[in-house]
């Protein structure tokens, strides 16, 4: 009888070893990560201070500082959302604060209350009235291409490449500029 409690005993504590919720644990972590559909949230407690890449929509809430890279998705900087960076989107809509410039292949937004300081980027650009905007917007898609390249591998634009190339092309666009009639 003894020695039957203790055969019991110990295959309970095999089982106990290879339990299901710890073979659920490594299958998930060592398969893929799949893309969301969802939309992914900073909130505002949340400090980020770097490079930020990601193949999903974003909302920010919280601060950012560095290179917001989003080529192909949505970016959201909410009412709180404070931004210190380059972005790199698809689309942006400026809710909050940004500083930097902000690099889209569709369109930036900017609505009411935001306050965004730097250039803007994209083939389609619309500013609220209220809102703060201090910087200079190039619409032309051949310099958005330009900047921002085709999201092909092995032609993966350096942020920093792409700042110069957008400073140089507003620079130049800048000088060709006529005064109006009747000023000198």
């Amino acid at each position: 009888m003894f020695e039957r409690n203790k055969k019991e005993d110990h295959s309970e504590s095999q089982d106990f070893g290879s339990s299901e919720p710890e073979k659920t644990f490594g299958a998930n972590r060592k398969s893929k990560p799949r893309k969301s559909d969802g939309l992914a949230t900073i909130g505002r407690s949340i400090q980020i201070s770097g490079d930020l890449r990601g193949d999903e929509d974003l909302r920010i809430e919280g601060d950012v500082s560095g290179t917001v890279e989003l080529r192909n998705n949505a970016l959201t900087i909410g009412k709180e959302g404070m931004v210190h960076a380059d972005v790199y989107a698809r689309s942006i809509a400026v809710d909050g604060e940004t500083r930097g410039d902000l690099y889209a292949t569709e369109r930036v937004s900017v609505h009411v209350n935001a306050r965004v300081q730097g250039n803007i980027i994209s083939p389609r650009v619309s500013i609220e009235e209220g809102a703060h905007f201090k910087g200079s917007i190039e619409m032309d898609q051949a310099a958005v291409e330009k900047v921002l390249g085709k999201p092909a591998p092995e032609n993966k634009a350096k942020p920093e490449a792409a700042k110069a190339a957008a400073q140089k092309s507003a620079k130049e666009s800048s000088s060709n500029l006529n005064p109006p009639a009747g000023t000198a």
